[in-house]
C-alpha cells in the first residue's frame, strides 16, 4: 500500500471514529429522529466560496440550494428551460418591468407566509450586500401588493428570471434572520439545525413544506474533501452516498451495490491567464500555452470517460455558440514555432527558454478539492516542458487568498459552471468584463465589453446565441482563457437511497423524494 492510500485509510478510520465518538451523539439524535441520511461533499468548504448556507454570502447558494434548504423563485426543468417554482408565474411588463406571482402555499420554516413583501426583503439585502447579484439583476425599485411583486430595473435585463434562479436568488426569510454561523430560514423539505463551516451541516425535515413530504427525517452533509477518503467512507458505509468522487474511484462502484446519477453539465476545467504577469502579457506565451495543453490526453487518460474535450466555455450542446468556437488545435510544433519567432530561446542547454535574461517558467496555481485539477496541473506540466516551457505547480486549498495577490501566480485552473442559468450572459458578466466580480487575471478587451453592451439590451434568444459565440470568438482570439474539458457530473448512492439525482444546472440535489429504502 503506497503512503497516500494509508494515510487516506487512516483519515477514513479517524472518520469512522468520530461517527463513533464525539459525534456519537448528533448521530444518535438523528436515528431517534427516524429515517436518517448522509452524504459526503468535496466541495462544502471555504475552498471553493461554499463556507456556509447563506446564498447572500459569496457562493454559499449553490450549498442552500443543493441540500433542500432555499428555493429560488424559477428553476430549470430537466432541459434548462426556466419553469416558476416559488412563483406561479411571470411577465415582461416593458423592456424594464417585470411582474412575478407567487404561490400562496409556501411558507418559511419560521412559519412567515411567503408573500410579495418577504421576497422584497430578501432581494434588497441581497443586491446590499452580494456585488455579483447587484450587477446581474440591475434592480431600481420593487413594488410588493400581496402575492404580487413588481421589479424595475435599471436597464433592461433580458435574463432577469435566469439570474432569478441563480443559487444567490434562494428567497429567506429576512425577518427570521442570519446566524452568525451562516445558516437561513428558508422554504426548502428540510431545514439547517447546525453547521460547522468546512466539516457539515445537519439538516432536518420541514414538515410543513409546501411541495410534498419530504422522505427522510434528517440529513447531514459532510466535507470531504479527499478523494480517497470520500470514496472509502461510501465503501464502508460510513456515508450513504457522495458528490464529487475522483473519476478514478469510479470501478468500485459499478456494480449491484451502489448506484450512478450522471448528467451532463457546462462545468469545465480552464485555465485564466493573469494579465498582470509580465509573462502573460506577452501573446505569443499566452498562445503557445493554449497549443500546448492536451486536452484529448487529459480526457482520455484521466476522467475516464466523464467528460469531453472543450473549445470554448461552452459545451458543443448548447445552443450559444458551442460548436461555433474555434480554440487552438493541440500542436506542439507549432507552439514550438510561436515561441522561436517571439525570440524564446533555451541558450544554456537547461531545456527551459530564455530571453532577456529571464526563463520562461510558469507558476500554475490551483486547488485540490476538484480532484482532477492537481491531475490536469501535471498533464500540462509535462506537455509544455517539451516546448521549453516549466511548470511550478502550487496546488493549494488556500488558492483564494493566493490568487488575490496577482505577483504570486501566471496561470490559475479552475472548475466552474459557465451557464448555470441556462443563459451565456453568465459566463462573461462572471469573468471576463472589466466590471465582472471575478475577473481573476483582469482580463480588457474592448471588442468583449461592447458586445457584452449589446447582449444587455438583447431579449431574442438566437440574437443573444450569435452575440454570444462572438463573445467566446474573441476571448479564444486574445488567448485569455484556454478551456480544457467540460464534465459528466455524478453522484454515487448505496443501493437503496432513491431519488437522488443529477441534474444538468448541478444546482438540485437534495429533495423532498429523496429516500433510504
Amino acid at each position: 500500500m503506497n503512503k497516500k492510500r494509508f494515510i487516506a485509510w487512516i483519515a477514513a478510520a479517524l472518520l469512522l471514529l468520530t461517527a463513533a465518538g464525539c459525534g456519537g451523539t448528533e448521530e444518535a439524535n438523528h436515528s431517534a429522529a427516524g429515517k436518517t441520511f448522509v452524504m459526503g461533499d468535496t466541495t462544502f468548504n471555504p475552498e471553493n466560496n461554499e463556507p456556509d448556507i447563506n446564498p447572500h454570502n459569496d457562493n454559499s447558494g449553490w450549498a442552500c440550494i443543493r441540500y433542500g434548504v432555499g428555493e429560488t423563485l424559477f428553476r430549470y426543468s430537466d432541459t434548462m428551460e426556466i419553469e416558476p417554482w416559488l412563483a406561479e408565474s411571470y411577465e415582461p411588463v416593458d423592456d424594464v418591468t417585470w411582474r412575478i406571482v407567487l404561490r400562496r402555499n409556501v411558507t418559511f420554516t419560521s412559519g412567515r407566509p411567503v408573500d410579495a413583501q418577504a421576497v422584497k426583503e430578501c432581494l434588497e439585502h441581497l443586491v446590499a450586500v452580494h456585488k455579483r447579484a447587484a450587477g446581474d439583476l440591475h434592480i431600481a425599485s420593487m413594488e410588493a401588493d400581496g402575492q404580487v411583486l413588481t421589479i424595475r430595473t435599471t436597464v433592461p435585463v433580458p435574463a432577469l428570471p435566469n439570474y432569478l434562479s441563480d443559487p444567490y436568488g434562494c428567497i429567506i426569510d429576512m425577518q427570521a434572520g442570519i446566524t452568525s454561523d451562516g445558516m437561513v430560514t428558508a422554504t426548502g423539505p428540510y431545514k439547517a439545525v447546525s453547521l460547522v463551516s468546512g466539516d457539515h451541516v445537519d439538516l432536518v425535515k420541514n414538515d410543513a413544506y409546501w411541495n410534498g413530504e419530504p422522505k427522510l427525517d434528517s440529513i447531514t452533509i459532510r466535507t470531504i474533501s479527499d478523494g480517497d477518503t470520500l470514496t472509502m467512507a461510501l465503501q464502508s458505509g460510513e456515508i450513504d452516498a457522495a458528490y464529487g468522487m475522483p473519476y478514478a474511484s469510479y470501478p468500485l462502484f459499478q456494480n449491484d451495490e451502489y448506484t450512478i446519477s450522471s448528467a451532463a453539465t457546462s462545468r469545465t476545467f480552464f485555465v485564466w491567464m493573469n494579465f498582470d504577469s509580465p509573462l502573460m502579457q506577452e501573446e505569443a506565451v499566452r498562445k503557445a500555452i493554449s497549443m500546448a495543453i492536451d486536452k484529448q490526453g487529459f480526457v482520455d487518460a484521466l476522467l475516464h470517460g466523464n467528460g469531453y474535450p472543450a473549445a470554448g466555455p461552452f459545451p458543443g450542446t448548447f445552443a450559444f455558440g458551442g460548436d461555433a468556437a474555434k480554440a487552438e488545435p493541440y500542436d506542439l510544433e507549432g507552439a514550438r514555432r510561436v515561441l522561436d519567432d517571439a525570440g524564446w530561446k533555451d541558450e544554456d542547454g537547461d531545456s527551459v527558454r530564455e530571453k532577456d535574461g529571464r526563463r520562461l517558467a510558469l507558476r500554475w496555481l490551483t486547488y485540490p478539492s476538484r480532484q482532477e485539477l492537481p491531475l490536469l496541473a501535471e498533464s500540462a506540466q509535462a506537455t509544455l516542458k517539451q516546448i521549453g516551457v516549466a511548470v511550478d505547480i502550487q496546488c493549494t486549498a488556500d488558492h483564494n487568498r493566493v490568487k488575490k495577490d496577482r505577483s504570486a501566480w501566471d496561470v490559475y485552473a479552475s472548475a466552474m459552471v459557465t451557464a448555470p442559468s441556462g443563459d451565456p450572459q453568465y459566463f462573461f458578466t462572471y469573468c471576463c468584463l472589466d466590471g465582472s466580480d471575478s475577473n481573476t487575471g483582469r482580463y480588457h478587451s474592448d471588442a468583449l465589453e461592447e458586445l457584452a453592451r449589446k447582449m444587455e439590451g438583447t431579449f431574442d434568444p438566437d440574437e443573444r446565441g450569435a452575440l454570444a459565440a462572438q463573445m467566446a470568438q474573441t476571448i479564444l482570439d486574445d488567448h485569455a482563457y484556454v478551456f480544457c474539458s467540460h464534465l459528466k457530473m455524478s453522484m454515487i448512492a448505496r443501493k437503496g437511497v432513491v431519488g437522488l439525482a443529477a441534474h444538468p444546472c448541478d444546482f438540485y440535489e437534495i429533495t423532498a423524494d429523496l429516500d433510504k429504502t
